[in-house]
């Protein structure tokens, strides 16, 4: 099958978050699965730089009359010959410094409906033909940067060759790429596509409806938040416009690369291990600790953080528990950026116990690893999380995941029970009610059992083994493919 992936991030070129780990690791999955996938990406400078043997295939003309560029390259990949990557070379929107989708200062870039629409629309473009030598057979969006290529698409010309399937994939629905009405004339779509069973959405402009109304399939990366954003409580003001949709919607669990997430084989660790032979993790603890200036204590449980600062991400549970974390005798490294009164927050906790807290502020990829192949407990204790890759790679690494059990944090850690630890079950510590207490129980859980070692080392061996390839998830994306490309006619317009 042809796919063609579009996404505004890819890993190792670009980052920003966990969508940028999945649109690498999904084509090298349908690679191997014996598929022909393509990704069409913007050309931000950072992507344009990584693309080996880039050379021009079509000149592009926006309907908004934005002139641009697409090449051809491919991203090099070790053992393989590498994914096939579009890019969209266009200086004027994407040359910019700042990230993706922010200014320096942190504003959104007021003509971001120009620059995504324009992804949308080369992907539409190129499922209509417009590379004479590859036609997608099947065109897969990645949250609302890319949402518009099914509107596009099911509003294009009729009747010029087969046709070609949608999937928009939800990666969280809390995004929306909301803009003003009067931003929709410049997007060449029909009148009829601004309405309540289209883009329109309280009066604004939603890219995200654009995927959800119109893709022939709708997936989200974990099972339980299928359901969850089909209520109220989680929908977003899109509960019902899912739920309508229902039938054609899909969770799909997010995989770890192993290539980039193993720590038999992680070189940006200073010692490797696995699940057998585990004192390079003894090792990186020490070297660690010894790095960020914290107490050089082996016997100090080390919890470990790698996330954005925001409150969706429970953080003022760690911060109004970290009193008593660091009574009981642990320790807290923190990696991340967000929220300026988090930053603060967090920057002063460490000044205050800098033997006991270390907070490094912005994203480092080597730091990221070396982090889970330090920690004993990874935190994760997010209000919502669609699936979450951070407490994946903490079972990877042994670092187990201290978890709100909501999203794919409930699909992926089996908490601590007398029962699932005598099952050989358990992989982590998991709290139901959002709130001080159940996130206070939870690290007790980790203190008492990290005091039990042989139940510790038997909770990290059933972690470090707990499968999540991408294997079994491509093959999951390949039944929804075929889906797609029967569709039921109730949406199209």
């Amino acid at each position: 099958m042809r796919i063609l992936q579009v996404s505004a991030e890819l890993f190792p070129l670009l980052k920003t978050g966990g969508l940028a780990d999945i649109a690498g690791a999904l084509p090298l999955a349908l690679l191997a699965a014996g598929q022909d996938a393509r990704v069409l990406l913007p050309g931000f400078p950072a992507i344009l730089s990584g693309i080996a043997d880039a050379a021009p295939v079509a000149e592009l003309t926006a309907p908004w009359g934005e002139r641009a560029q697409l090449l051809l390259g491919r991203l090099v990949t070790d053992g393989g010959p590498g994914i096939p990557i579009y890019v969209i070379d266009a200086p004027a929107l994407y040359g910019r410094p700042g990230n993706p989708y922010e200014d320096p200062q942190r504003q959104p870039y007021g003509d971001n409906h120009r620059r995504f629409a324009l992804l949308g629309w080369a992907a539409a473009q190129l499922a209509q033909g417009l590379d004479p030598g590859w036609q997608p057979e099947l065109v897969h969006a990645h949250d609302w940067h890319a949402a518009l290529a099914p509107a596009y698409m099911a509003f294009g010309p009729r009747g010029r060759g087969p046709r070609v399937g949608s999937v928009f994939t939800i990666h969280n629905l809390a995004y929306q790429g909301l803009f003003a009405a009067s931003h929709f004339a410049e997007l060449g779509l029909p009148a009829e596509a601004f309405s309540m069973n289209g883009l329109e959405y309280h009066g604004q402009l939603s890219f995200m409806k654009g995927g959800l109304c119109f893709a022939d399939r709708l997936t989200t990366v974990s099972p339980t938040y299928a359901r969850e954003i089909q209520t109220p409580e989680q929908g977003c003001g899109l509960d019902g416009l899912l739920r309508s949709r229902s039938e054609v919607l899909s969770g799909i669990l997010n995989a770890v690369d192993d290539q980039v997430w193993n720590p038999a084989t992680d070189a940006l660790i200073p010692h490797r291990y696995d699940v057998r032979r585990l004192v390079g993790k003894t090792r990186n603890k020490a070297q660690l600790q010894h790095e960020l200036g914290l107490a050089p204590q082996a016997d100090a449980p080390l919890f470990v953080l790698v996330s954005r600062l925001t409150e969706q991400k429970g953080l003022h549970l760690v911060l109004g528990g970290l009193d008593a974390l660091l009574a009981q005798g642990g320790q807290l490294a923190l990696l991340g950026s967000g929220d300026a009164w988090l930053e603060a927050a967090f920057r002063q906790r460490a000044a205050d116990a800098p033997q006991s807290v270390s907070v490094t502020l912005g994203y480092s990829e080597s730091t990221a690893h070396r982090l889970f192949g330090a920690g004993d407990v990874t935190l994760v204790p997010s209000l919502f999380e669609p699936c979450g890759l951070t407490q994946m790679y903490g079972l990877k690494y042994g670092s187990l995941p201290l978890v709100h059990r909501v999203g794919g944090l409930a699909d992926t850690v089996v908490d601590t029970t007398l029962e699932d630890l005598a099952s050989g079950e358990a992989t982590g510590f998991a709290f139901d009610e959002f709130g001080a207490e159940g996130y206070a129980r939870a690290v007790r859980r980790a203190f008492a059992l990290y005091q039990r070692p042989s139940d510790w080392r038997a909770v990290r061996a059933s972690a470090m083994r707990r499968p999540a390839d991408w294997g079994s998830a491509a093959a999951q994306y390949l039944g929804v493919y075929a889906a797609a490309l029967n569709p039921r006619p109730s949406h199209t317009p």
